[in-house]
């Protein structure tokens, strides 16, 4: 392994950190220690006067040197965000953390924003074709007001089927380089969290001039093919285009038509001429190789007053929800063979990378521990043994191998066309893709709606659109964006799982084994879609014997082998004795274990 040594700290990248006061045990020091949120962190020597009122509270400390002879670098107190576990103060300090740009728009930025009442002017119908006549729906979450998409679908007079996906033109209203534009580039993508929204755009474009809501005009920017009753493609074209939407409905509702006996209105006939077409697409993607890989995905329904989490499920999908992803997918391969057709040498596009074999290794092992063989020389051998592996006796064993599937991925990418030579998308077994079809919550969007303008003549060009240095900067920051975003919306979801636990006491759960580690076993609990770390060695307590095999994935603790898989019954609780560092924590009821199961009433869990 090559290995090398830090010989210079050429600009120190010091940020201002989260984290709380341990107080000195001197009475009335000015000197105390700061220890920081993020572990990696050294602690930090500050002075304050106000130590006893900064105790519990999570506050702000900025590093101001380190000298040579130190232990500990210096640093100032520079804001006090609230008391720890508060949750207010807690989703502030995971932004925080995760460097997500939150503060509210400035007037600066929000100077750029069209003067209300807005209304559809002449000059602005110039480069449109009106689509106002087309029944267009929008099919989205319950209480999304941030609605990107609209689709429509009818029969043309030649037997043939047009469709149209028709995304909000947001990049109408955020011109090139103005602070509104750079506001949003920087932001870089909107952040979910559990409870809150961190916009990209202000919300007077987010949820209202750029929401393709219903009954009201709106400009898009649409993608509309003919195709035959095959969902082969016949022709694409690309307009910027004004639109009424007809309805918004949920996945639940476009779902309730579609399976409607007595509904045949034009919204309904629509959607079930999309969904008929969007199967035979799904189909045929997953014939070329696409995977279609499990995450379980966790709703938290809240308590409407005091807003804390009272349940936990893991998301059901709806067909409603394919039917829709496959137009997205359509729309954004569409797009991406234009503009790098149009642009070689400076199209923004997305990549998936193969992962490295080794990647893998873990998954066939585990695989072949249920006598299934997975294949992974190519995303479509994988998705057909993925498909293969089934269990009669074991029905979630397909599901466990998806999401293990997933965890051996690489993170797909955003990057400028004339930077590299790889396109494609392993994934979604695509050669090209490129992102369109959310400009309101991704910046990408917005850059590939300006190549695309320029392409068709609907729009006029600008020096950084085709700088290709600048652009594979702007990827740079956009994939960085994009990963914090992940981050962040994990840490919420951990943190809220933690404040449903810390109400709930002991609970007793089935889960299943998704890793052997040398000393633990990391599980899934399907009825939460949670998943967390059995640990056999513990401080204080005597350790037991342990032997893990790496061929089999398994582990023996004392006389019980674990193996992946293993169907296990866990309690889980809150571990509160570190207030800045909670956690989840997990103890193995079933199989039980020697000297270390608990019968699940363990006092010393709840202290």
């Amino acid at each position: 392994i090559p290995t090398g040594k830090v010989v210079g700290i050429i600009k120190r990248n010091w940020r201002p950190f989260c984290g709380m006061l341990s107080k000195s045990q001197i009475k009335e020091a000015r000197r105390h220690l700061f220890t920081p949120a993020d572990r990696r962190i050294p602690r930090i020597r500050i002075e304050t006067r106000q130590a006893d009122t900064l105790e519990g509270q999570r506050i702000i400390v900025a590093i101001d040197g380190w000298p040579r002879n130190s232990r500990y670098p210096n640093g100032h107190f520079v804001k006090n965000l609230g008391s720890a576990g508060d949750k207010e103060t807690e989703t502030e300090v995971l932004l925080l953390e995760h460097d997500v740009p939150h503060q509210p728009f400035s007037q600066g930025v929000l100077s750029f924003l069209p003067k209300m009442p807005w209304s559809i002017t002449e000059q602005d119908m110039k480069y449109r074709e009106d689509l106002r006549h087309l029944c267009v729906c929008s099919v989205d979450p319950p209480g999304c007001t941030d609605i990107d998409d609209a689709l429509h679908c009818r029969e043309v007079e030649n037997g043939n089927v047009e469709v149209g996906v028709h995304i909000a033109d947001v990049s109408h209203f955020i011109r090139p380089g103005n602070a509104l534009d750079e506001e949003s580039a920087k932001r870089g993508t909107t952040v979910y969290l559990c409870e809150k929204r961190i916009d990209m755009v202000p919300e007077l474009l987010s949820s209202n001039l750029c929401s393709l809501r219903s009954n009201v005009d709106r400009l898009a920017f649409s993608c509309i093919w003919e195709m035959n009753h095959k969902a082969e493609i016949l022709k694409t074209r690309f307009t910027k285009s004004i639109i009424n939407s007809k309805a918004s409905l949920t996945y639940a509702e476009a779902q309730m038509r579609i399976d409607s006996t007595t509904m045949n209105d034009d919204i309904t006939t629509s959607l079930r001429g999309l969904n008929k077409l969007a199967k035979i697409l799904k189909k045929k993607r997953i014939d070329n190789g696409a995977l279609t890989l499990s995450s379980p995905e966790v709703r938290f329904h809240m308590d409407s007053e005091t807003h804390d989490p009272i349940d936990l499920q893991t998301k059901e999908l709806k067909e409603t929800n394919s039917m829709v992803e496959e137009f997205m997918l359509l729309a954004n391969v569409s797009v991406a063979q234009k503009i790098y057709e149009e642009f070689p040498e400076f199209a923004l596009l997305r990549k998936h990378p193969a992962p490295p074999p080794s990647n893998y290794d873990i998954l066939v092992k585990a695989a072949k521990s249920k006598n299934l063989e997975i294949k992974t020389d190519s995303a479509k051998a994988l998705a057909e043994s993925l498909d293969k592996a089934e269990s009669p006796e074991f029905p979630y064993l397909n599901t466990l191998l998806r999401i293990l599937t997933t965890r051996c991925m690489m993170q797909a990418v955003y990057f400028c066309s004339g930077m590299d030579n790889d396109f494609h998308h392993y994934g979604l077994a695509s050669p090209i893709y490129t992102h369109f079809t959310s400009p309101i919550r991704r910046y990408a969007d917005i850059i590939v709606h300006r190549l695309l303008a320029v392409a068709i003549g609907a729009d006029t060009t600008y020096p950084e659109l085709t700088d290709k240095h600048k652009l594979a900067d702007m990827c740079k920051n956009l994939n960085y964006r994009h990963k914090m975003a992940q981050y962040a919306q994990r840490a919420s979801v951990a943190f809220h799982t933690q404040l449903f636990f810390k109400s709930k006491g002991i609970v007793n759960e089935d889960a299943y084994i998704l890793f052997v580690r040398k000393n633990a076993v990391v599980v899934l609990i399907p009825k939460y879609g949670l998943e967390g770390t059995v640990f056999f060695e513990e401080k204080g307590k005597p350790t037991p014997r342990l032997d893990y095999n790496n061929e089999v994935p398994s582990l023996t603790v004392e006389d019980t082998t674990l193996h992946v898989f293993d169907k296990v019954k866990v309690n889980i609780m809150l571990d509160a004795s570190n207030i800045q560092h909670q956690k989840i924590r997990m103890v193995l009821v079933e199989p039980k274990v020697r000297d270390i199961s608990t019968d699940g009433k363990d006092d010393d869990l709840l202290k």
